[in-house]
């Protein structure tokens, strides 16, 4: 190995990985050395000998990782980058890390690399410790932005909205009309009818689809609790509250609030809700300094909650603010017609979950489907294509349906 890794303290942690990384670099030695090294731990390493070879290998491969020198005939490794990256970008091809090289390094060329999309900059004599450090991150970086697109995918079939009714077209025009503004949106329907799905779609088609939506479930919350869970608290504002706390108001500040089954909130937490919506800041509890919040709220309820204020359950001053924009969703008996889609997207979802073959429901096994009465709404008739691709036969018949729905 070259002297370059001399410095090689031997306690470092081994990473052994299938991972694919292409180095750049004109110094033979250099870059020799760098593939005997990643070998060793377990990479796969591809080399080239020039800046322009090396954008050549990366454009036509696909790589993990790409390290390349700065100094380099023909291309340099800034154009190097510049290069790769947009074309990758043009190309909507997934980009690789890329790591820099130099000899010469300084703060100045460190800054530049990394404005113009490096992951990392190293300079020569290159510190094993730091090389191998700095591989294991790129990689696992490449990995988790992965992993991000897939369950960014999977989120995004699971929050679509399946169906072709009428009623359904109506609760779609409402939503592509309100998200695009601040307004808040009351969410009505019966239990099981996608009333999260509904917010989902409000948010991710909202400006503020790049900041958090944080969900908060008010039935499912001891009315003592949801105060803290809403606002925060401060260390010592109660037997448990052990250290500081941030609220839900506050990590969606900037985003989306979802209040889910807010007919079940107390009605002291529905005052500082309240509050908090006529002067957009909270106060946690066990203390009296307010923190100003920009949050977007959603509500959602499966109660009549005019019912619940003539019971004096619920405050009217709080529905008529959260109530801006009503969008009720229609049962599954109401939009019956939308069963053959539903049954269709949900068996390929499940299918591909579990990676099992897709089956499919001939007409009688829908026809059947399409007769019941669902008061579990879209939620039951999921649970029941899921049981009947795990029991049915290799198409799902009307007798399938008779035996397990």
């Amino acid at each position: 190995m070259s002297e370059e890794f001399s410095n090689f303290a031997p306690n470092y942690i081994i990473w052994m990985a299938m991972a694919k990384i292409l180095v750049i670099d004109d110094e033979r030695a250099i870059r020799n050395t760098l593939k005997e090294i990643l070998e060793f731990e377990g990479y796969t390493v591809d080399v080239a000998e020039n800046g322009r070879v090396g954008l050549e290998m990366a454009l036509a491969a696909k790589y993990d990782l790409i390290y390349t020198d700065i100094k380099m005939p023909e291309l340099d490794g800034m154009e190097v980058l510049q290069a790769y990256r947009k074309t990758q970008q043009e190309q909507g091809g997934e980009e690789a890390p890329v790591v820099m090289i130099s000899g010469h390094g300084t703060v100045e060329t460190a800054v530049d690399a990394l404005k113009n999309g490096a992951y990392d900059f190293i300079v020569k004599p290159l510190d094993l410790n730091r090389l191998l450090v700095t591989t294991q991150h790129a990689v696992e970086h490449k990995s988790l932005v992965q992993e991000t697109k897939v369950l960014r995918k999977k989120i995004g079939a699971r929050n679509k909205m399946v169906g072709e009714s009428a009623a359904i077209e109506r609760v779609r025009e409402i939503i592509e009309k309100v998200a695009p503004t601040e307004a808040r949106v009351m969410i009505t329907g019966a239990n099981g009818t996608g009333k999260e799905v509904v917010a989902h779609l409000i948010h991710e088609n909202s400006t503020r689809a790049k900041k958090p939506m944080v969900e908060v479930n008010c039935a499912a919350i001891p009315s003592e609790l949801i105060e803290s869970e809403l606002f925060g608290h401060t260390k010592g504002s109660f037997t448990s509250a052990i250290k500081d706390r941030a609220g839900k108001f506050e990590q969606a500040d900037g985003g989306t609030l979802f209040l889910d089954e807010i007919g079940d909130m107390s009605l002291s937490a529905q005052a500082k809700v309240l509050r908090a919506l006529q002067e957009n800041e909270i106060t946690r509890v066990g203390s009296d300094k307010p923190i100003k919040v920009n949050v977007r709220v959603l509500a959602a309820t499966n109660k009549d909650l005019k019912h619940e204020i003539a019971e004096g359950r619920f405050r009217e001053d709080l529905f008529h603010r959260l109530n801006v924009i009503p969008i009720h969703v229609p049962s599954l008996d109401d939009r019956k017609e939308d069963i053959p889609l539903l049954v269709k997207h949900f068996a390929e979802q499940i299918c591909q979950e579990q990676g099992w073959k897709i089956k499919g429901f001939d007409e009688g096994a829908v026809a059947a489907l399409q007769e019941r009465n669902w008061p579990g709404n879209i939620r039951e008739l999921r649970n029941v294509v899921e049981r009947l691709i795990i029991l049915g036969g290799e198409t799902i018949t009307a007798s399938d349906v008779a035996s397990f729905a």
